[in-house]
């Protein structure tokens, strides 16, 4: 009996021990890690110049990685949150505990979700128009077509982005969008229409046009005008939304830039998580105009012309 118990004890701990691998021979039988392989991601167009840039530097600092994107408007973004195809979503969404539950549960994924970086978005006018200092009275007025004058309001698309959506639910408050506003193919589109149509007001994300470092945003502020928007805070003041008044939510139109992340393991969806909360990645959305959300904002009295944009 005592042979035998020991042939089955010594029978057993082979097994455990073959079936054990160090964490470096599991990574090399997987895909792709957190510094190398290729993965497809999703992410709401409207943030397209940040995340080129993202992607860009990440690849670079991680030779042999590939990060290829699919930029769509946010409500084939949300679809793509049922891919497991697709391992990270990019966008203004946030998805409740029951949402990532149901997503978890049906993918057999991990679901990790983070906001990295404050956004706003930017009313922008045509370079002649007089009025340029808008209340969010003013805005619901032009978004729903009862302003005292002939405004329209232009979108990067009218039903499917997340700048509609984060305009009429948070500023119409469910009410219809009126039916003159327009549709423009891409937020360089409706950069292009407002330049060329005085009536029209274009709301796009800040990203697109308000780095002044960036040549071709710096060509964009020729064509068009910036408004500025009562501030949240503090009576008769009109602002526009940078990065010191998106911290705080003083200028009245801002949103959440976040990641949803979906992987069955370590893999380089995790290693782009990390940069994009990490402190180059932080450093990037600073240098692109957005209000860094996972590293400290210090607030610093000045003197700010704020005409410059």
């Amino acid at each position: 009996m005592k042979v035998k118990k020991f042939y089955t004890i010594a029978l057993w701990c082979s097994l455990l021990f073959c079936s054990c691998k160090s964490y470096k021979d599991q990574q090399k039988e997987l895909p792709d890690t957190p510094t190398s392989g290729e993965i497809t991601i999703s992410a709401d167009i409207s943030f397209k110049p940040i995340v080129d840039e993202l992607v860009k530097v990440y690849e670079s600092n991680n030779f042999g990685t590939t990060i290829n994107v699919q930029y769509k408007p946010e409500s084939e973004c949300v679809k793509d949150l049922w891919n497991d195809s697709i391992r990270m979503v990019i966008s203004t969404i946030s998805l409740s505990a029951p949402e990532k539950v149901a997503i978890s549960d049906s993918l057999k994924v991990s679901i990790d979700q983070l906001p990295v970086a404050r956004d706003a978005i930017a009313v922008i006018v045509h370079p002649n128009a007089t009025d340029s200092l808008f209340n969010m009275s003013d805005i619901k007025a032009i978004l729903s077509g009862t302003y005292s004058k002939p405004f329209f309001p232009v979108f990067d698309g009218v039903k499917t982005t997340s700048t509609v959506r984060h305009m009429v639910d948070s500023v119409l408050k469910g009410a219809p969008l009126t039916n003159k506003a327009v549709a423009a193919n891409t937020s360089d589109s409706v950069i292009e229409y407002v330049a060329v149509h005085p009536n029209a007001v274009g709301f796009i994300g800040v990203s697109w046009i308000g780095n002044p470092e960036d040549e071709q945003q710096l060509s964009f502020l020729k064509k068009v005008k910036i408004a500025h928007l009562k501030s949240s805070d503090k009576e008769g003041k009109y602002i526009l939304p940078v990065q010191a008044n998106l911290y705080g939510k003083r200028y009245p139109i801002t949103r959440d830039l976040t990641y949803i992340l979906k992987e069955k393991y370590r893999g380089l969806g995790t290693g782009f998580a990390a940069f994009l909360r990490g402190e180059i990645g932080q450093l990037i959305f600073k240098r692109a105009y957005l209000m860094p959300g996972r590293r400290y904002f210090i607030v610093r009295p000045i003197q700010l012309k704020e005409d410059a944009i």
